[in-house]
């Protein structure tokens, strides 16, 4: 009886000791690494081409880490509009954000010549559209650009990741055929940031109080008689409805948006998924390198067909942009330090004294 006893009690201890194993160290061998869910907004709504193409970029991180890194897509302003974006991913509302510099150009001011100043990111040495964008991000990951941003955005809590082209900008459609300083005095124009001023010094007259989501019916309905933003304002936002000229003479051959990424967040990821995050990104520059591109010759298309009316100004005014766009340069550079040695980067590289 006893010697039953103990088996009967030796038998429920092992079951214990078993029933102890599997349920702390199974569980930890079949869980899995840990998967991360994160959220991006972008600063611009749907239809714009850099938008639309950021589920590419969360299907390239998602493939990139093997599943890991799983990033949620939101256009302005599903989350937060775009003036509250900066701010909503530097408390960790947001991950991350995909914007451009000039946005909160009051905020970081290097970011407005990070987006591209007027005439600071001309590049007639380029043979094409890519080749050009090339000679733009050497320029930023080369000269030292990539190391000042990460250091200005770093000081509030955010990771600069990458950059990605938006073509030419300031892309102008207008309500009216502009050629001349003359046409475009008094002109009110849709503008972000320092272009605002820029077109305010050539006799324009630059607003930041429409939204992009908005600029359609201000066009349509009169109260903005022209808008610059890029080419995806006619191919996504069809903006050229009721603006059907295309005004030409002011752009860069590119201007450069960004993607921030909170502090913690990005602190929170292994080395291999920051890897991961950064060769999809590397990705993402390509794909909008790639898509504005074909959206630029579907745009001379239309030009061709006469469904889109081109003016060009003349050197003229030309001339009096330069002029002003040269005189707006050194009043970023007086804005602090990191903005002169930006504006000094750019002029040692683009050889103006």
């Amino acid at each position: 009886m006893k010697e039953e006893k103990r088996f009967l009690f030796g038998t429920i201890i092992m079951v214990c000791v078993l029933v102890f194993v599997f349920s702390v160290f199974v569980p930890a061998a079949t869980a899995g690494p840990k998967v991360y869910k994160w959220k991006i907004q972008s600063g611009y709504p749907h239809g714009d081409l850099s938008m639309e193409l950021l589920k590419d970029f969360a299907a390239s991180v998602a493939k990139r880490s093997n599943g890991r890194l799983k990033i949620s897509v939101f256009a302005a302003p599903e989350i937060v509009p775009t003036e509250q974006l900066f701010d909503a991913t530097k408390v960790g509302t947001l991950d991350m954000l995909h914007c451009g510099g000039t946005f909160w150009g009051g905020i970081v001011p290097v970011g407005e010549i990070e987006f591209g100043i007027p005439y600071g990111f001309r590049i007639p040495e380029g043979k094409s559209f890519k080749d050009s964008a090339e000679i733009v991000r050497k320029f930023f990951f080369e000269k030292g650009f990539v190391n000042l941003l990460r250091q200005e955005y770093g000081k509030h809590g955010l990771y600069w990741l990458d950059m990605h082209t938006y073509g030419p900008v300031p892309f102008i459609l207008a309500t009216k055929p502009i050629k001349t300083c003359k046409d475009l005095k008094g002109v009110k124009i849709r503008d972000e940031g320092i272009w605002t001023k820029w077109h305010d010094m050539v006799g324009a007259r630059g607003t930041t109080s429409v939204a992009p989501e908005d600029t359609y019916m201000g066009l349509k309905l009169g109260t903005l008689d022209a808008s610059q933003w890029d080419v995806s304002c006619i191919t996504g936002l069809k903006w050229h409805e009721v603006a059907p000229y295309w005004i030409r003479g002011e752009e860069n051959d590119h201007c450069i948006g960004h993607m921030l990424v909170n502090m913690k967040s990005w602190n929170s990821l292994p080395d291999d998924l920051k890897k991961a995050l950064r060769d999809a990104a590397k990705d993402y520059w390509n794909a909008t390198v790639k898509s504005y591109s074909a959206e630029m010759r579907t745009v001379e298309d239309m030009v061709k067909k006469g469904t889109l009316k081109e003016c060009v100004l003349d050197q003229e005014c030309i001339k009096k942009h330069e002029e002003a766009a040269h005189k707006l340069w050194n009043e970023l550079a007086a804005k602090d330090k990191a903005s002169a040695k930006a504006i000094k980067l750019i002029k040692t590289w683009r050889g103006i004294k």
